[in-house]
């Protein structure tokens, strides 16, 4: 309430609305204020100890993943090429368990698609890779600005990266891989190094990310920063229901986080697992040439589990979702953490590689499982709008 400068008798009115707003903050009927403090600390944790961590793991790794590339580019041994496979591998299950959560900078700036578009376009690709003068331009000092700007989404990203180092399930040999091949590797590196560097610094804001990544920010021009306001995305999320945010409530804010969930539930579900499995698109395959699709769906519930259960791992878990629904209902709370845990065991029984059974019975249990998912985090959201 505003100071007002007035005396006199309406001092008396002061007093007395200052007496009825204070037996309004008494009244144990009316604890909207107490539901708003529980889940901004909920969104706080979330924010801090799932979303940045998770992004700063990616961009840390995506750096890692673009130095071997070099290195393999420079000295092309079947040692240098495994270890290439192998932080191919650590650096997408980041991207993978931050896809409960495929909003905010990666949605306003367009990389889930720049990043994660599949199938690839191998016939682009292989035109790509015979053309003379794209490959010089990969191979100039801002060959990463060049294939960000230049090439399309079906392209650039993980599975073009993927395309050149494996095959059938398989790191190929040093001796396959061709040199415009690496040329391209390593600008297409450099760009998704470029893009998991925008989400930590979008999140956590640019002070807060290393010299390395700052000098990256700075070099590329990077926009890490929304059009819509003034704050970090991560500030702007735990400021939600304050002036300034992009979130009117707080409990908008926190309905985010569900959103981001039943997102990707429904996606696994139906579309990753299902598209191939009902014959809608047989070469609907998310990483075909390393086999690595079963892992990249599990990944996806966790991304789930970590968001519900506040923390990139249980060390640093704390405020949360899960507490929050079952204080309000503790039956709901419960159906998201079983549908969580039953979704990740049914992907865990269809048959590896999925790329070969995509069509078994367990498949399809696993699509049931994403549903039922899918369906709890529903509840839980009726629970969180509905609960006082």
């Amino acid at each position: 309430m505003k100071k007002r400068t007035i005396f006199g008798y309406y001092l008396s009115m002061v007093v007395l609305c200052a007496g009825l707003f204070a037996a309004c903050d008494n009244d144990p009927d009316i604890d909207s204020s107490e539901k708003d403090k529980t889940l901004s600390g909920i969104i706080t944790q979330y924010v801090n100890k799932t979303v940045i961590p998770t992004y700063k793991n990616l961009a840390d790794e995506s750096l890692v993943l673009y130095k071997t590339v070099e290195t393999f580019k420079n000295e092309k041994t079947d040692a240098n090429l495994k270890k290439v496979a192998d932080q191919w591998i650590k650096t997408r299950g980041y991207w993978e368990l931050s896809e409960a959560f495929l909003f905010g900078a990666v949605k306003d700036f367009g990389i889930d698609p720049h990043i994660d578009t599949w199938p690839l376009d191998e016939k682009a690709f292989l035109n790509t890779l015979d053309d003379k003068k794209s490959i010089e331009s990969m191979d100039s000092k801002d060959g990463d600005v060049w294939v960000d700007e230049v090439l399309g989404d079906r392209l650039l990203g993980f599975h073009g990266i993927e395309y050149i180092f494996y095959k059938e399930g398989k790191v190929k040999s040093a001796n396959e891989i061709k040199d415009n091949e690496l040329i391209y590797a390593l600008a297409v590196t450099g760009d998704l190094r470029n893009q998991c560097i925008r989400l930590e610094a979008a999140w956590a804001g640019y002070d807060a990310v290393s010299k390395e990544k700052q000098t990256l920010i700075d070099d590329r021009e990077l926009v890490i920063t929304p059009s819509t306001s003034s704050f970090a995305y991560g500030e702007n999320m735990i400021k939600a229901g304050q002036l300034g945010s992009g979130y009117p409530t707080v409990t908008a804010g926190a309905n985010a986080i569900l959103d981001g969930c039943t997102t990707i539930s429904e996606e696994v579900g139906n579309l990753k697992i299902g598209n191939a499995y009902r014959g809608d698109d047989k070469n609907y395959l998310e990483s075909p040439y390393s086999y690595n699709s079963l892992e990249d769906f599990e990944d996806n519930i966790v991304s789930i589990q970590n968001a519900y259960l506040g923390g990139a791992d249980d060390k640093n878990r704390g405020a949360s979702l899960s507490n929050y629904i079952k204080s309000v209902n503790p039956i709901v709370d419960a159906k998201v953490i079983a549908a969580t845990e039953n979704a990740i065991a049914k992907i865990r029984a269809i048959p590896f590689p999925f790329e070969k059974n995509f069509a078994s019975t367990q498949a399809g249990e696993a699509i049931e499982a994403c549903s039922e998912l899918t369906a709890a985090l529903n509840e839980a959201k009726q629970a969180l709008l509905s609960g006082n």
